[in-house]
């Protein structure tokens, strides 16, 4: 993800793997903060599948908060 801050505007979504390819469904329009704290209360098989999405970019939840 390129260079952010907490309070940037971003989108969290679930991508699913339904059987004509999966849906996403967005959990949260607000800031990085916000979306960070929401997805940390997900089960570990719905983090698997979350998004956060800038103005510019997409990133999977886990590349942000695994080592």
């Amino acid at each position: 993800m390129r260079t952010t801050h907490d309070a940037a505007s971003v989108r969290l979504y679930h991508l699913s793997d339904g059987p004509e390819g999966g849906a996403a469904e967005t959990l949260l329009y607000g800031t990085l903060a916000e979306a960070l704290a929401l997805a940390a209360q997900q089960p570990d098989e719905i983090q698997a599948d979350l998004f956060i999405a800038t103005d510019n970019d997409v990133v999977a939840y886990l590349d942000l908060v695994d080592p």
